[in-house]
């Protein structure tokens, strides 16, 4: 039986970070640094500018993790791609990246789950490897997220960045990747959510942001992500103990403590960047896992538990044998 290891990783920043002093200043928010900090541990997010969009962050980020790994583009049977953040409606972002790594007719398609999209999208991949359609996969998480927000509404523009994170995997005969487990519950769907769409008063999106009724959210994540970080270690036959680093979806400091606690890790054990990047949505989890190898936190061998939660809801956890 094949499985799917992890080869290497790269990420992706916009040209410019804001700092909540800058962003507060900007748009005339009732707020300070002090304020957002206290409430969500972030300090600085990257913001995209015209010509930066999901595709070509996530371009930067795949090439930056095939050099990292001593692939060429070429080595790849498939592209996966995270993002909820597409420049078109079609095509999908991760045709028009197939199409700047320059490897026509490799396949390429695009996840839609929101913060969750880079862990739904990681499964898939390695699916694909399990059964043998694929034995090199790159998998991106993109976004351009701040674009989704109302930069007056303090609730909801404090908390969103944008960037791309993006890993190689490569089929091999021992995991790599141990256990996926994907969630959804639409039934939430009014807590979190974008109003417009294709489908739907299409034409009126310039004036349209993002809906977050935040308290409820947090509570609901805290619960579900608890769930399936214990559901994943069951599945694995893995105690919290045998953790080396849960690297988390960078919502909110708040949040991630909570799943901390919840896992019995010390903080030194998380990796945080929610205060350096923001909420990147589904760019969240891959920019913090690059970050931890590229500093030497995390190495070969370590077990990492991965996790993010998003609108839909959506939510997702992945133990990795590095």
């Amino acid at each position: 039986m094949k499985y799917s290891r992890l080869v290497s990783t790269g990420r992706a920043l916009p040209r410019q970070l804001v700092t909540n002093e800058e962003l507060a200043r900007t748009h005339g928010l009732d707020t300070s640094d002090q304020w957002i900090v206290e409430r969500t541990g972030i300090r600085t997010r990257y913001r995209a500018a015209p010509d930066e969009n999901a595709t070509t962050l996530g371009e930067q980020a795949a090439r930056q993790a095939l050099e990292t790994g001593g692939w060429a583009a070429e080595d790849l049977d498939l592209i996966i791609m995270g993002t909820t953040s597409s420049e078109l409606m079609f095509p999908n972002s991760a045709v028009l990246l197939q199409a700047k790594l320059g490897i026509p007719g490799v396949p390429a398609f695009s996840v839609e789950a929101v913060c969750s999209g880079f862990l739904y999208a990681l499964s898939v991949a390695d699916q694909f490897i399990r059964s043998g359609q694929a034995a090199r996969v790159l998998v991106v998480g993109a976004e351009t997220f701040s674009r989704f927000v109302d930069p007056r509404d303090r609730s909801t523009s404090i908390l969103f960045g944008d960037g791309a994170g993006a890993v190689l995997l490569e089929a091999a005969d021992e995991p790599g990747i141990m256990v996926t487990r994907l969630h959804a519950d639409g039934r939430y769907a009014e807590l979190l959510y974008f109003p417009s769409g294709p489908g739907r008063n299409f034409r009126s999106m310039q004036n349209d942001y993002l809906i977050m009724q935040g308290s409820r959210v947090f509570k609901i994540a805290v619960q579900k992500l608890g769930d399936v970080l214990e559901e994943t270690l069951r599945a694995a036959n893995v105690t919290k103990e045998q953790i080396d680093w849960l690297v988390p979806h960078q919502a909110n400091l708040r949040i991630i403590e909570a799943l901390a606690h919840r896992l019995e890790l010390p903080m030194n054990r998380v990796v945080v960047t929610v205060d350096q990047h923001a909420n990147t949505s589904s760019a969240s989890v891959p920019l913090a896992l690059d970050i931890a190898i590229r500093d030497g936190r995390i190495q070969r061998g370590d077990l990492l538990m991965l996790e993010a939660f998003g609108g839909g809801f959506t939510w997702g956890a992945a133990l990795i044998r590095y």
